[in-house]
Order: C-alpha cells, then sequence, then structure tokens
C-alpha cells in the first residue's frame, strides 16, 4: 500500500474508533442522567474551570449555539452554575455545581479504568507515537481547512 492510500484509510478509521468510542462513553454514562453531549460540557468545565457559553463552543469545536443548547441541558439538571462574568457583562460564565463536579468526577473514574483495561494491549510507545500523529494530523488538517475557508 503506498503512503497516501495508508494515511487516507487512517483518516478514514477515525469515524469507526469515534463510533464505538461514543459508545463506550454512553455506556459507561450508567445510571447518571448524563447525555453524551452533557458529559462533554462537564469534561471541559472540569479540565478549564469556569468559562462562557462561546469558550466552551471554542473548547468542543462547534458552533455556539450548539453550545448554549448543550449547557442549558447542564443548566436545567444542576450540574452547572451561572456566574457574572467580570470581562463582559452580558455574557455569564458556567461553572461545574458540587453535583456536576461529583458527577463528572465518577464518570472519568470508571472511564480511566476501561482505558487501564485497553491500554494493556500496547506499549508506552506505541500509544505516545499515536497521540503524536494523531496531534499533527489534526494540526494539519486543521491548517488545510483555515486556507481554504
Amino acid at each position: 500500500m503506498k503512503k497516501n492510500e495508508l494515511l487516507h484509510h487512517i483518516l478514514w478509521l477515525s469515524r469507526p474508533l469515534m463510533q464505538r468510542t461514543e459508545q463506550l462513553v454512553r455506556d459507561g454514562l450508567g445510571e447518571t442522567a448524563l447525555t453524551v453531549r452533557m458529559r462533554a460540557v462537564l469534561e471541559v468545565l472540569a479540565t478549564s474551570g469556569p468559562l462562557s457559553v462561546p469558550d466552551i463552543g471554542r473548547e468542543l469545536q462547534i458552533q455556539r449555539q450548539y453550545a448554549q443548547v448543550m449547557v442549558n441541558e447542564v443548566l436545567s439538571e444542576g450540574l452547572a452554575e451561572r456566574l457574572p462574568n467580570p470581562k463582559h457583562r452580558s455574557s455569564v460564565l458556567i461553572k461545574l455545581s458540587q453535583e456536576g463536579k461529583a458527577t463528572i468526577d465518577g464518570v472519568l473514574a470508571r472511564e480511566l479504568e476501561v482505558a487501564e483495561q485497553l491500554s494493556k494491549a500496547f506499549s508506552l510507545r506505541d500509544l505516545q507515537t499515536v497521540q503524536e500523529v494523531m496531534t499533527q494530523l489534526i494540526d494539519k488538517l486543521g491548517q488545510n481547512n483555515q486556507t481554504k475557508g
């Protein structure tokens, strides 16, 4: 197989990988009231701290309007709360509530247990190489999209 054909194949493997990962995440949400997209918002807030809706959208690489829908779901379940935004009067910050923090901490702990089991099939170097290549592909594809748009 030629190098470009192999890369093309690798890129298209991302779809079934994402679908299986999403199913694994969905299964791991178990008895929580979370959807996969609510989980994504909670993870961003757990990692980055309080953010505005546009910032959450940027972190998730989605449109602000879609981020707002997702944030509204999290707020309605009491998993996050609004805070005044010192940088912008008409825009609030979204922060994890205590319940939201406990919920995402539990979800992430279960996901890390699954990752621990999966990681046994690979060497640390293999995983580091995959991470490096994926990061470079994301960067290069992002540069490609910027030059075309």
